[in-house]
């Protein structure tokens, strides 16, 4: 149930507090954001140092947090299969691969990016 005064700024300081709570899960039991939040720390700084475009900056940029992002709605899907049952379905199998799919997409998205991007500034 929605509380009653959850309008203006005291819905976005809530939903605020909801999203880190949502970030310290992932943090603390999802290996694959741990993993992909690191090597996003530590390519962040490389798009910055770069010699690129603004374009290329950003796009370089948004391809570290496209990652993070489908990364975050895979384990949210992965929560709620878990949740329904334990029982192997279909469907719950066929939901958690396409996910992580999407995972795998965005992952190449990255990777292409940043060798596109980059190498030919690095030849």
């Amino acid at each position: 149930m929605k509380p009653a005064n959850n309008q203006g700024i005291k819905r976005v300081i809530r939903a605020t507090g909801f999203s880190v709570q949502g970030l310290k899960s992932a943090w603390k039991n999802e290996a694959a954001f741990r993993q992909e939040l690191v090597l996003a720390a530590i390519m962040l700084p490389v798009a910055f140092l770069v010699d690129a475009t603004i374009v290329e900056r950003i796009l370089l940029i948004f391809g570290l947090f496209l990652v993070l992002i489908v990364e975050l709605i895979n384990s949210a899907i992965e929560a709620v299969v878990d949740r329904i049952s334990d029982e192997h379905h279909p469907l719950s199998g066929q939901a958690k691969d396409i996910a992580s799919a999407a995972v795998f997409m965005s992952l190449a998205f990255c990777a292409l990016t940043w060798a596109l991007i980059l190498i030919p500034k690095l030849l």
